[in-house]
């Protein structure tokens, strides 16, 4: 059984420095890992890729001492460099995410072989079409936000006129029946939109600030692992 078999979305956390209010990215992982976070994934927009890389071993490293490895995926997004890099220095980093105007998830693919995870992200009426018409078996799980306007992601949602669209449960149902593969929901999401979520039957959630932001990561990322699993 490889992680790709294993991939458990249900509590995936993003994050990097600029989210963790100065802590260190090791210890809101840690944090959020204890508390029962299922995935977690490195993503930064102000880090170098060598930044990336240790954050990814910090995190890594964080996963090992819990005996949690074979259990919770470490993904690093959009930068395939990152990953190939961080896996030739001999990181378990177990795959990549990416956005549709990223690197295309056939080449992620390719160069990250059969057992790698790769993740796709887009708005829901663009994941709708995409798995009518995309080969869906090279992708492990889409990613769909944002649910509310969100600070951590300016640009989440945003259309080329300016506006953001944020995504209905409506839309978000359609798009579970529809799917064959998994797909977690985030942007801007509080424990409070988890039971109206987990009802449109996808199989996850994914947040930044509800937990790198809170003024106790550990209890917040409980809180939120609790709701869901009790919605």
């Amino acid at each position: 059984m490889t992680m790709r078999d294993n991939l458990d979305i249900s509590a995936y956390l993003v994050l990097g420095p600029e989210n963790t209010l100065g802590r260190p990215v090791a210890d809101v992982v840690e944090q959020a890992l204890d508390a029962g976070f299922t995935c977690m994934q490195i993503r930064s927009k102000v880090c170098s890729v060598r930044d990336l890389i240790e954050y990814t071993a910090q995190a890594a490293d964080v996963i090992a001492r819990a005996g949690k490895s074979d259990q919770v995926a470490l993904l690093i997004d959009d930068r395939l460099d990152a990953v190939l890099a961080a896996r030739e220095r001999g990181i378990k980093c177990d795959g990549v995410h990416v956005g549709q105007s990223d690197i295309p998830v056939d080449v992620c693919r390719k160069l990250l072989g059969p057992d790698a995870i790769v993740g796709l992200s887009a708005r829901c009426e663009e994941m709708l079409e995409y798995v009518k018409t995309a080969d869906m078996s090279l992708v492990d799980y889409l990613g769909v936000g944002p649910l509310h306007e969100t600070a951590t992601k300016k640009d989440a949602g945003l259309t080329s006129d300016g506006s953001i669209v944020t995504q209905d449960f409506d839309d978000l149902r359609a798009l579970h029946e529809v799917s064959p593969r998994p797909i977690v929901v985030g942007g801007g999401v509080k424990a409070a939109d988890l039971p109206a979520l987990k009802a449109t039957g996808v199989e996850g959630f994914f947040v930044v600030s509800a937990v790198c932001s809170a003024p106790d990561p550990h209890a917040a990322a409980a809180g939120l692992v609790e709701t869901w699993r009790q919605a």
